[in-house]
């Protein structure tokens, strides 16, 4: 797939087929997107790979943390907006969008809280990438960098006909990665990534999210 056309179609995909990714293939998009720009080179970003068995224990773990009332947490400042923000408005805008292709009403709490449960069960993804960063590096530093690692393995994942959905969920129980994947403490839980092949099926797949101009984002100094 040609680079811009992958840029501009790449979307958040919130449902899967059961198909699983073959281990090579996740291997290949990992080693191209190591090609992504780092500070002076440093590369701080590390992956685990998690699937099959070891996948569908960890979405019950985070079922019964949920169902248990336990608090989903991050270990790194998680995104936030401001209520009366532009940025605020966007996120609400978005979720308005969802919910029309759910069919999910303001006052149907139970499709809601499915809804949310959906981001700690990975989007029924059949693979989830999870990025991580030594905890001896100064907090916030790599956080640029692990955002440009991100979006790279979002446009790798395209050329093997798959879909993913960046997603904090996913790593807002990190106890539960660590039990079941062997996460030592040393190592930052940042972001996780849930990769598959897209149910187009899917109400929410299909979401068109809008962009703002670029002449309202962009300040020209020294042009014509």
């Amino acid at each position: 797939m040609d680079l811009i056309e992958a840029i501009k179609k790449r979307k958040s995909i919130r449902d899967f087929r059961k198909d699983p990714v073959p281990r090579a293939v996740i291997r290949e998009i990992l080693e191209i997107a190591c090609r992504a720009p780092s500070a002076m080179n440093s590369q701080p970003w590390e992956f685990t790979v998690i699937a099959n068995d070891a996948l569908e224990a960890m979405r019950r773990a985070c079922m019964e943390k949920l169902a248990s009332g336990a608090t989903p947490h991050s270990e790194h400042s998680v995104v936030g907006w401001p209520k009366d923000s532009v940025y605020r408005r966007r996120q609400v805008e978005l979720a308005k969008e969802l919910f029309r292709l759910m069919d999910i009403r303001r006052e149907e709490a139970d499709k809601r809280r499915q809804w949310t449960e959906r981001g700690f069960r990975f989007f029924n993804a059949p693979a989830v990438i999870v990025i991580c960063v030594d905890r001896m590096l100064a907090e916030g530093t790599p956080i640029f960098d692990t955002g440009c690692v991100t979006q790279t393995i979002c446009l790798a994942a395209l050329h093997y006909g798959l879909g993913t959905c960046i997603e904090d969920q996913a790593v807002m129980f990190p106890e539960v990665l660590r039990q079941h994947c062997g996460i030592p403490a040393t190592k930052q839980i940042v972001m996780a990534v849930a990769i598959g092949y897209p149910n187009w099926d899917f109400p929410a797949n299909r979401i068109e999210t809008a962009r703002e101009p670029v002449e309202a984002l962009t300040t020209w100094c020294g042009f014509d």
